[in-house]
Parts: C-alpha cells; sequence; structure tokens
C-alpha cells in the first residue's frame, strides 16, 4: 500500500490506542492489514515528526500534534509548494488556483492554518475560494499563503 495511506493509518491507530513501541505499532498495522518492518515504521516515525508523550496506562505513547502556532511539517509544506500555481484576492475573498486534484490537500492545509478571519473555504477540482470577514483580512489571508509559498 501506498506510504501516504500507511502514515494515515500510524496517525489513526495511535490516536486511538496506546502504542508505546515501534514493534508495537508494526503489530498494530499488520493487524490492519499492512506488511511492514521496523525500519519502515522508523522512518515514517520521522516523516510524521511522532513524538512521545506519557500514557495512560503505560509509560510512554506515540503522539502527533500540529505544533504552536499552527505550523505544518515539512511533508505538508512540501506538497503545498509543489502544487499552488497562483493566489490572488478579489474584495473580502482569496483565490488559489491548484495543480488538478489537489485542492482538497491544500485547504487541509489553509485549515490548519487557523485563521480566525476564514469564514469559508470551497474547494473544486483546480480552484479554492477562500471567504474572509472583510477585505482587508483577505489581503492579509493572500499574504499568509505567498509567505508559505517562499519559505
Amino acid at each position: 500500500m501506498a506510504r501516504s495511506v500507511r502514515q494515515s493509518k500510524i496517525i489513526e491507530i495511535i490516536n486511538k490506542q496506546e502504542i508505546e513501541t515501534q514493534d508495537e505499532l508494526v503489530d498494530a498495522l499488520k493487524s490492519a492489514g499492512f506488511d511492514v518492518t521496523q525500519a519502515t515504521i522508523s522512518r515514517d516515525i520521522k516523516e510524521l515528526g511522532l513524538f512521545k508523550i506519557a500514557g495512560k496506562s503505560k509509560k510512554y505513547r506515540y503522539a502527533f500534534v500540529d505544533n504552536e502556532d499552527r505550523n505544518f511539517n515539512s511533508k505538508a509544506n512540501e506538497i503545498y509548494k509543489s502544487v499552488v500555481l497562483s493566489i490572488a484576492n478579489i474584495l473580502n475573498q482569496v483565490v488559489v488556483k491548484t495543480i488538478r486534484g489537489t485542492t482538497l490537500a491544500v485547504a487541509g492545509v489553509v485549515d490548519r492554518l487557523a485563521i480566525t478571519s476564514i469564514l469559508g473555504i470551497v474547494t473544486g477540482d483546480d480552484t479554492i475560494l477562500i471567504i474572509t470577514d472583510s477585505e482587508e483580512n483577505a489581503k492579509q489571508v493572500k499574504m499568509r499563503l505567498e509567505d508559505l509559498l517562499n519559505n
């Protein structure tokens, strides 16, 4: 199965149960139908930015948390940079053009930024419409999204 599917399952597993070791994670994934090795899981843990926190029933457990300031991991940033084609604002709206079929991923990145002035996001196949509460805030959202492209 694809790496992204496996990594999504890892996040799902660690959010539902306390996983303390890579071996436990390998076993949980195998139970879910994934044929994985410890080395693969080790790479996935690094790519996902998982870390250990105190557990309730176990000493420690793996966790995945979107960090302070709603920064997203380098993988999401890389995807965002590679699929966004243009960003424009009109009145209180921001229009983001993307490579066809990638709008949901980009909208997810925008959602994780948790910008309070965004009232809603509508996605098409290659266009995202972001509606803000004012023209000034639309300009700010556009600048924030452009900053993501340039950093």
